[in-house]
């Protein structure tokens, strides 16, 4: 079973979703700023937890052989 693949994939969604996040920070700056960067960090880690879930959604893990 090839896991390069899947792992690319799951990857690949996570950073989008924390492009997501940089991308929030910059839209909404007085709520989010990088001089706060413990809330942002919270948002950048809920953001890549929501792109790897979807992926998962999407692709489920690869069965066993």
């Amino acid at each position: 079973m090839n896991w390069k693949p899947w792992l690319y994939g799951l990857v690949s969604g996570t950073i989008s979703a924390v492009a997501g996040a940089v991308l929030l920070v910059i839209v909404v700056p007085e709520k989010f700023s990088f001089a706060d960067l413990s809330t942002l960090l919270r948002v950048v880690f809920a953001f890549g937890l929501v792109g790897a879930a979807n992926y998962l959604k999407q692709s489920p893990l690869p069965p066993k052989p």
